[in-house]
């Protein structure tokens, strides 16, 4: 059912699933990939972990897909947080819920930010992360010019504190410039695989400076001992399987990580056997530790 939910003075909204017979259930939230909205990645997650006997809630957050917030298709990393804490109080309103066991689901950019809202959100008793991008400022300073970007990007945010309009560019591009460019983000966002009424092909340029700056790695200091699963692809070009291993080995038991045999990120989006064998991993590790 669609829903709605207030954070921060906005409205965001969100589609709840929830299975079928006597609850109440336990409840999963979820936070998905960059530019990406509930239609897409975390709505497929979530319908088919609600068949598995959990009530979930995907929805957009501030700034993206039907949710309020300005300026549209901006990355607020600690608005994201907040998102998903009101998120957690929406779920532990419902009827349908068992108010004790929250979980937390991150697919892609949204497995950082799972990740370090599970570590500090006592509401929380477990976290899973999918294919997830677990953002640091020392991996990102290591691959590139890492002064001349932020100055790059301090030049952007000046022109619009002086009054300048926001700045946009795509958010994927086969061959252009954009904020997710090549072959591989384009062939999902850019095809009829991603389409979604309430996506665009669009960014703000001040939300690369966030995801470079963010440090969603963290959480795997301070998780434990909640439970954690990592599911990820031994090939991954764009949230690296050396990520996922870091963030193993920085938790404490319980931990699990499960690999997949997929050659490509956007594999654990939407191609089978991915999800499935994805969804097989949280659904056993969860009915275990939540």
């Amino acid at each position: 059912m669609r829903v709605d939910f207030a954070v921060d003075g906005l409205t965001l909204a969100g589609d709840l699933r929830v299975p079928d017979g006597v609850g109440p259930w336990p409840g999963l939230v979820f936070t998905g990939p960059f530019t990406g909205v509930r239609q897409q990645v975390t709505g497929l997650y979530a319908e088919r972990l609600a068949a598995r006997g959990y009530v979930t809630l995907a929805f957009d957050h501030r700034n993206w897909g039907e949710s309020g917030g300005e300026p549209r298709c901006e990355e607020d990393p600690q608005g994201k947080l907040r998102d998903l804490r009101a998120a957690v109080s929406f779920l532990r309103g419902r009827a349908e819920v068992d108010a004790e066991r929250i979980g937390a689901v991150g697919v892609c950019l949204g497995g950082g930010y799972a990740l370090k809202f599970a570590a500090f959100e006592p509401r929380v008793r477990a976290f899973v992360g999918i294919a997830g991008a677990y953002n640091n400022p020392y991996a990102m300073r290591a691959g590139m010019d890492y002064p001349d970007v932020l100055r790059t990007f301090a030049e952007v945010l000046e022109r619009q504190d002086r009054g300048g309009p926001v700045e946009y560019m795509p958010a994927v591009s086969e061959r252009g410039e954009a904020a997710m460019p090549g072959e591989e983000p384009h062939a999902y966002y850019g095809t009829g695989r991603g389409a979604a009424p309430s996506w665009s092909n669009s960014v703000t340029r001040a939300s690369v400076r966030e995801l470079i700056t963010m440090d969603n790695m963290m959480g795997a200091d301070f998780l434990s001992p909640k439970p954690a699963l990592i599911v990820h692809g031994v090939v991954d070009r764009f949230c690296s399987p050396e990520g996922a291993e870091e963030v193993f080995r920085r938790l404490d038991q319980p931990k699990r990580l499960v690999w997949v045999d997929a050659k490509q990120h956007i594999d654990l989006y939407d191609r089978e056997p991915y999800v499935t064998e994805a969804v097989d991993a949280t659904a056993d590790f969860l009915r275990e530790h939540l």
